[in-house]
């Protein structure tokens, strides 16, 4: 007797299970890696995971070694044995690997085990693995949370299960969902107390890339090979008899080449037909390798009759795991008849009892010949039966899609409702590309002529996250049909074309989709929302010819605009940001972006994860909040955000945009360390998303400026040079902020003040042919100033003059405060010591405590150099103190050299608390707060005027609020107005 592999039945591995031949190596490194793993978790050991990858053409044995590894993981009583199986029908399933690994040992947990297995991703990751039904919203579920909701359920459940087996057999086949996250894994399985075993066809190319990635993490590769003729010639004998003949024996290897599975087959077709093993019958083993092989129509027809052959197609097209009653219903059997049926197949070696329990095809091979050899009609229509079928018991359109997909088009309205839904129900559990296939077949069959156009935008939708030029297509196409969408649907069909043109780098084809069908749309919120798309794409855009004039429209849009709906609040908005961005009163900007708001927090109609806006509006609310001194505000909107996306499992480019406007509202506060650890979040976001992004870009840009800031210059510059951060500037960046200054800082920073020059000047033409002056965001002048000081200082002092112009008229202190340091860069004396008592005095009113530690060190050292060491010292240890509150190592170490070359001692380095005011905090901010001026507060508590600069720069900085803001974040009334 042979088994499936071709291995004989009365051999012995290993304590009595079946003998492979020659696969002792294979088989003694599962067996090594199993001894590791329960040895080092008895041990103690937590991060001792492996993988173990074999490989080998179809019928070498892989399967048959799987089988063995997993007999000898059951052996040690203490592992839990996860088994998957890929199937050659069920690759366009989602999820059904994971679900064979995953739901039989996650559904049978216990609540309590359940709440700390999942955490709070049960509603992301339980629809997927199919432990809950997908979701009734209509919103996407975002791939890359499912998957990272899948990593912390495994985090949490292989120590709980430990130590754990996970096998994969037939890698090749796995659906594209399943087989994404497994490559992304197997990279971080090491951490954990689990026995990754893979193995694949390496015959296929379909899948290569991820398999790659996935042999690279392998701890060993087997690649298995064809048997040789000793081994084959022992299992001859072991099937025919000892008296087989040499002769024969050898010729049975040459027929097969070495293949146990062929020479498993062979051997069957030999005692079926009842050859003697003798060598004047070695003419006759080619004709019955041959028609074996072959496995035609007319051979299963003669093993099998019509009856039993219609019932192993039903389990053909099911794949793996096959249900007996649901292959009954779709070949029309009774149960009788199936039980019948299945016998004769078990009897002739076709199906066998799977790892489950349930039918399951003794080799892959012969699942794949049956399938094949239906005829075209009957093959489609079983497919049309198993998915009614599956539907009729119960099962979801999830189940009956991948049979749907193969059913021929015929114009029926329920069918391609039934692919729609089906569709619906693939976003909801984060799988994409299963709902693009849907809704494709549904074009196919197709809709009636007005419901085209809507499945044609919905297909374009469901492309969003994987297919964007699908998207472009699909929705330019809805767009253009007659009779097409509703108005509302045109609307928003625009905005998603304008979004992917956008992010693509096409913001001026975004915008130009956007204004076409704002001028075709009647007047009233459809419209609103498309022009201030249109504006919103074109503030995004490197360059334009008529800054002012665009200008001149938004503010002309914004005077029409009486009303609170979301259309009104968003051209609001616009007008915010353009008035910051051109350097405008920053108080009409707030008053502008008041109005978007609901108070202190964002409408529903603009929050952040809103399909008709996007995120770009609220961000923008956050952003104007942010380059107006309004920290405080911004950190909250910029939290929610994180918070919102996290729970809902978004993972992708909205989640990462989060971490870098987090970020960058954490460096305009002077938290560096902080602001780092949020960039580096989401340039780790952006790069699992595609290389060259525009949130890559624009979190490089930030980050290398936080780098800069904490004084690591050669590392600030390396990560640009890394991610190609300098002109040619990005297209699809959102310019958050400026990238051209942003570069010019870093020459500047590593002494190329004549390239630094050439940048800013670049950059500063095009930005005032824009219009737009803000010296927070952009703050090209004051850079430029300091770049040709040494060879040009009259011109650097008017431009450090007309740097800071901007910055009154701007207004906040941050501003103000900053330019004036830039200023006193430039000049020398009591000029410049007076400009840097100026900035220090205003940036104690902001929330921005690194600029006012620059300014305190740059005071303390101006101070030094005309003389007046004594006030010198006082503002350089204030700048020390505050500058090690920032991580600004490198401006700590600039102060202290400072004071050396003075002759005076560095006092020793402190830490302050940014958690909570202190007591005499509190004390001048309650004060501060009432409208109290520091001159008052000063003689009311009776300590100096520098003191209370000094508390109050602590409580801007602690609190992330300016003045205006402060009553507020204590609690207290706001005072009245005199």
């Amino acid at each position: 007797m042979v088994d499936q592999q071709g291995g004989p039945k009365d051999g012995h591995w290993h304590g009595g299970h079946t003998r492979l031949h020659e696969r002792e190596e294979e088989l003694h490194t599962a067996e090594q890696a199993l001894d590791r793993l329960c040895e080092d978790f008895e041990a103690g050991g937590t991060e001792i995971g492996e993988l173990l990858v074999y490989a080998s053409p179809a019928g070498v044995g892989k399967t048959a070694v799987m089988d063995q590894i997993r007999r000898l993981a059951k052996l040690r009583k203490t592992c839990t044995v996860l088994s998957g199986r890929g199937g050659e029908r069920q690759t366009k399933e989602p999820f059904h690997v994971l679900k064979q690994l995953l739901l039989p040992v996650l559904g049978g947990l216990s609540e309590a085990e359940r709440a700390e297995v999942f955490g709070g991703w049960y509603s992301i990751v339980g629809p997927a693995i199919g432990l809950l039904p997908p979701s009734g919203e209509v919103e996407q579920m975002d791939p890359q949370g499912v998957r990272d909701g899948l990593d912390y359920v495994l985090t949490q459940l292989a120590p709980r299960r430990a130590p754990l087996v996970m096998m994969v057999d037939d890698l090749h086949w796995a659906d594209q969902e399943s087989l994404t996250w497994l490559a992304s894994f197997a990279a971080r399985a090491r951490l954990l107390p689990v026995l990754l075993v893979f193995a694949y066809r390496n015959e296929f190319e379909e899948s290569r890339e991820l398999q790659q990635q996935i042999e690279s993490q392998a701890t060993r590769r087997h690649a298995l090979r064809p048997l040789n003729p000793t081994s084959v010639g022992q299992l001859v004998r072991a099937e025919l008899g000892p008296e087989t003949e040499d002769l024969f024996c050898h010729e049975v290897w040459a027929v097969t080449k070495g293949n146990p599975y062929d020479v498993a087959v062979l051997l069957r077709e030999v005692r079926d037909q009842q050859l003697d093993p003798f060598e004047e019958n070695v003419k006759q083993l080619r004709d019955l390798a041959a028609a074996a092989k072959g496995m035609t129509l007319q051979y299963w027809l003669d093993k099998l009759g019509t009856g039993v052959l219609r019932f192993a197609w039903a389990c053909a097209l099911l794949g793996t795991d096959i249900k007996q009653d649901l292959a009954a219903t779709i070949c029309a059997q009774s149960p009788a008849e199936a039980e019948e049926s299945v016998r004769q197949l078990r009897r002739q070696h076709v199906l066998t009892t799977g790892p489950t329990g349930r039918l399951d095809f003794v080799h892959p091979v012969i699942g794949t010949s049956i399938y094949q050899t239906m005829p075209p009609s009957t093959r489609t229509g079983m497919h049309g039966m198993a998915a009614t079928a599956i539907e009729n018991s119960g099962g979801s359109l999830l189940d009956a899609s991948r049979h749907l997909l193969e059913t021929h088009p015929e114009g029926d309205d329920a069918m391609v409702a039934k692919l729609r839904q089906a569709a619906t129900e693939h976003l909801a559990i984060g799988a994409p590309e299963a709902a693009l296939r849907c809704l494709q077949r549904a074009l196919y069959e197709p809709p009636e002529e007005d419901l085209r156009a809507l499945v044609l935008y919905e297909t374009g939708c469901a492309a969003l996250l994987t297919d964007p030029l699908t998207t472009v297509h699909q929705l330019r196409q809805a767009l253009a049909l007659e009779p097409g969408l509703t108005p509302e649907l045109r609307v928003d069909a625009t905005f998603r074309l304008s979004e992917v043109l956008a992010h693509a780098g096409q913001l001026v084809e975004a915008a130009e989709v956007c204004r076409a069908e704002a001028e075709r749309t009647p007047p009233g919120p459809g419209r609103m929302r498309l022009e201030a798309l249109h504006f919103m794409w074109i503030a995004w855009q490197r360059d334009e010819d008529d800054g002012p004039a665009r200008s001149s429209r938004l503010a002309e849009l914004g005077r029409s605009v009486s009303g609170r709906g979301d259309s009104d609040r968003a051209v609001h908005t616009m007008r915010a940001w353009d008035l910051t961005l051109r350097g405008e009163p920053a108080g009409r900007a707030l008053d502008l972006v008041g109005q978007a708001m609901d108070g202190y927090r964002l409408p529903d109609g603009l929050g952040w994860r809103n399909n008709t806006w996007g995120f770009e509006f609220p961000a923008i609310i956050g952003l104007t909040y942010t380059y107006t001194d309004q920290l405080a505000t911004a950190e909250r909107l910029f939290a929610d955000a994180i918070t919102e996306y996290e729970v809902a499992g978004w993972s992708g480019g909205h989640r990462g945009f989060s971490y870098f406007l987090m970020g960058l509202v954490r460096f305009r506060r002077g938290l560096l360390a902080e602001a780092e650890d949020f960039l580096r979040r989401g340039l780790r976001l952006s790069e699992r998303i595609a290389p060259d992004i525009p949130l890559q870009w624009d979190t490089v840009g930030v980050l290398a400026d936080t780098l800069l800031a904490r004084g690591r210059v050669d590392e600030a510059w390396e990560l640009a040079r890394k991610y190609r951060f300098g002109p040619p500037y990005h297209p699809t960046a959102m310019v958050l902020p400026d990238a051209p200054t942003l570069y010019g800082k870093l020459l500047l920073a590593r002494g190329d003040r004549h390239g630094a020059a050439q940048v800013f000047r670049a950059v500063g033409d095009q930005l005032d042919r824009r219009g737009w002056h803000n010296t927070v965001w952009a703050p090209w002048t004051g850079h430029l100033a300091k770049a040709i000081a040494p060879e040009r200082p009259d011109e650097a002092r008017e431009l450090a003059a007309e740097a800071v112009a901007r910055a009154e008229k701007f207004g906040t202190a941050s501003a103000r405060g900053a330019a004036l340091r830039m200023q006193a860069s430039v000049w020398d004396g009591q000029f410049a010591v007076d400009r840097l008592e100026e900035s220090v005095n205003l940036l104690t009113q902001s929330p921005v405590s690194y600029e006012l530690a620059c300014s305190l060190v740059e005071l303390g050292g101006a101070l030094i150099r005309t003389g007046r060491l004594h006030d010198a010292a006082e503002y350089c240890y204030q700048g020390i103190e505050l500058a090690q509150n920032c991580g600004a190592d490198g401006l700590v170490a600039q102060a202290r050299r400072e004071l050396a070359r003075a002759g005076l001692r560095p006092n020793r380095l402190r830490t302050l608390s940014k958690d909570a005011l202190s007591q005499n905090e509190r004390s001048v901010a309650e004060l501060a707060a009432k409208g109290v001026p520091p001159q008052r507060i000063a003689e009311q508590l009776n300590v100096a005027l520098s003191l209370v600069h000094r508390r109050l720069a602590a409580v801007h900085r602690k609190i992330g609020t300016g003045p205006e803001g402060l009553a507020e974040a204590l609690g207290l009334d706001r005072p009245k107005d005199n």
